[in-house]
């Protein structure tokens, strides 16, 4: 069984918090030419790099980068598909522990986001509240006090923030009761989503869920909503949890441990049953079928068994069935170290 303090952080991978915030007196980046675009990355880039939290952090323009360097950076949850495709005058500045990262001339002038690892919205609203306040000394944000922040698209008026939190629900999936969830949250202004955001699907059961409404409401109250919708979600995962093992644990113990066989023998994996197969064994730790220790190693492979992580390692251009086996072998070399799964929850150490 899980511990009731351990609950969220078995459920909850990483919460984020995300600013949409554009300049005066330029056009917005999908209006605006090369070199104007080249003209509001002039005057955000050092402003943003300048920034205490970007010390020893990096900064550089995208067109500097090739299309592989760009898909690691949106696998890893640091620029969006949009950015990827913008060509000319657009930028990006990480910190140096990637849990800071603020895109220029995306869809907006300044896409700013913080990320940290757990459910912790109070602490990612204190980090980014106090880099925007420090970036709009230097930097004249698009405001009007009826409207709240000018954004390029109407629905992002008002905040411009979108809260999220990547949770992984593998007991709601396996009891077909995402839809009902995914339809209740819907009717309260919560969006959810794949792991990759809009228009990916939900492979290994991680589901990113977020505010929808940006207007009316401040950025306190948009999240105090979001977490008491979250923990309700967290309680309804538990709770199917709880009830698998109670009435069909042979069930969920026949996934893990097939998941298990996989991740040690298989030869041909791709990125999407990678996601799966680790979605359980990440099950089988909350269920202390594994260490609590391999959780970290878990967590990392579902980034780095993702295609351009894989394409990376190889250290050349290979076809999506070379990926297949080089992630298989990753994953075989990985598994090797891991103890047999014990199947009478609590025994395991």
């Amino acid at each position: 069984m899980i511990e009731s303090s351990g609950q969220r952080g078995a459920v909850v991978l990483m919460t984020r918090v995300r600013f949409a915030r554009n300049i005066v007196k330029h056009p917005f980046p999908g209006w605006a030419k090369e070199s104007q675009r080249r003209e509001i990355l002039a005057e955000c880039l050092p402003a943003v790099a300048k920034l205490p939290q970007m010390k020893k952090g990096f900064s550089l323009e995208t067109d500097t980068l090739s299309d592989l360097e760009k898909q690691i950076l949106h696998e890893r949850h640091l620029i969006s598909r949009e950015l990827m495709a913008v060509k000319g005058g657009s930028g990006i500045v990480i910190s140096r522990d990637q849990s800071f990262v603020v895109m220029i001339n995306e869809e907006d002038h300044l896409r700013i986001q913080v990320l940290r690892g757990g459910f912790n919205f109070r602490r990612v609203w204190n980090t980014i509240n106090a880099i925007d306040s420090s970036l709009e000394e230097d930097l004249d944000y698009a405001y009007m006090p009826k409207l709240g922040y000018l954004t390029a698209c109407p629905t992002n008026v008002g905040t411009a923030m979108r809260a999220s939190a990547m949770m992984h629900l593998p007991a709601l999936v396996v009891a077909n009761q995402m839809e009902r969830v995914v339809r209740a949250v819907n009717q309260l202004g919560i969006a959810v989503r794949g792991l990759f955001g809009e228009g990916s699907d939900a492979s290994g059961s991680i589901f990113q869920i977020s505010n929808q409404t940006t207007l009316g409401e401040s950025e306190e109250e948009i999240i105090k909503r979001l977490t008491s919708v979250l923990n309700t979600i967290i309680e309804q995962e538990i709770n199917a949890r709880e009830k698998i093992l109670e009435t069909e644990p042979n069930r969920i113990f026949d996934k893990i441990g097939r998941a298990y066989g996989i991740l040690q023998n298989g030869h041909l994996i791709s990125s999407g049953e990678s996601m799966n197969l680790l979605s359980l064994v990440r099950l089988g730790v909350d269920f202390q079928v594994f260490p609590e220790e391999i959780r970290p190693a878990v967590d990392r492979l579902i980034i780095d068994c993702q295609p351009g992580h894989i394409q990376y390692r190889a250290g050349k251009s290979i076809d999506s069935e070379e990926r297949d086996s080089f992630r298989s072998t990753l994953l075989r070399s990985e598994f090797e170290k891991v103890a047999k799964p014990s199947f009478s929850i609590g025994d395991a150490q």
